[in-house]
Parts: structure tokens; sequence; C-alpha cells
């Protein structure tokens, strides 16, 4: 069993958190937090901004689409593995390998082509305008 523990400064934001706090010196090398794509999501008459936190992805690994109102952003977090010298052992690692992936719904339809992006300091900026409400037709009734 690996001796080393975590000191973090409380449990966290979840039931889950604590659990896993609680039970830390029982827990399996298995459980690698994964990582949590968090965002923000402001709205201003023209445009919608988004902020998504990235950490450890390189610009090139990050995908994003917009279809109508839906956002979605892909990421691939990639690690080299590195060999230790001197004998050193690897006691612990939580750093994230792998892809995270966040979709979500804007209340109105986003203008696909003046999408800009932005990617700097772990952080990716979306500028997200809306798309011009079309002029509504009558349909008359036969």
């Amino acid at each position: 069993m690996n001796q080393l523990r975590l000191l973090e400064p409380g449990f966290g934001d979840s039931v889950e958190s604590a659990i896993r706090h609680f039970l830390s010196p029982w827990s399996s090398e298995l459980d690698s937090p994964a990582l949590r794509m968090r965002i923000d999501v402001k709205e201003s008459p023209q445009a919608y901004a988004i902020e998504a936190d990235l950490p450890g992805v390189n610009k090139e690994d990050i995908e994003v689409r917009v279809h109508g109102n839906v956002v979605q952003i892909d990421a691939e977090v990639k690690r080299e593995s590195k060999k230790t010298t001197n004998g050193d052992k690897l006691l612990r690692s939580e750093r994230y390998q792998g892809s995270v992936s966040r979709s979500f719904s804007l209340a109105q339809d986003v203008d696909e082509t003046r999408v800009k992006a932005n990617y700097e300091k772990g952080v990716l900026s979306l500028e997200l305008p809306k798309k011009a409400q079309g002029d509504y037709r009558k349909v008359t009734i036969q």
C-alpha cells in the first residue's frame, strides 16, 4: 500500500469527495481524478462568452463545434512517459491523461460564421455571436 497521503484543506464540494477523503488510506490507485472541464457562460444582448478551464491541454488538441444553439468542446490531454533516473520510483501520479468532452445548449442560435476562439494559459475563451432573429412570416391557413 502506498504511504503517500494527500493533504487537502477540506472535503471539497461533494459528498463523494468527503467519503473519498475519509477512506483515503484504503482508496485504490486506479481512481485517479479525471480532468473536469469547468465553464463560465456569460450573455450579452449580442453574444455569449464562454470560458472553459483546460489546464495541461495543448491548443492543437482542442476541438470546438457549434451547431445551432449547441456547443461542444472536446479536448485531449497527452502525457509523455518520463523514465526516472538514479533508481527513483514514482510514488503517485495524479496527472490526468485522456479526453474530456462537454456539450451544452444556449437559449438562442449562434452565428457559426462569426465565432471567435482563443486559448491562453489553460483557459479557452469563446465569443459566440447570436444569430439575428429573422423576420417572422405569418402562415395563412387554408
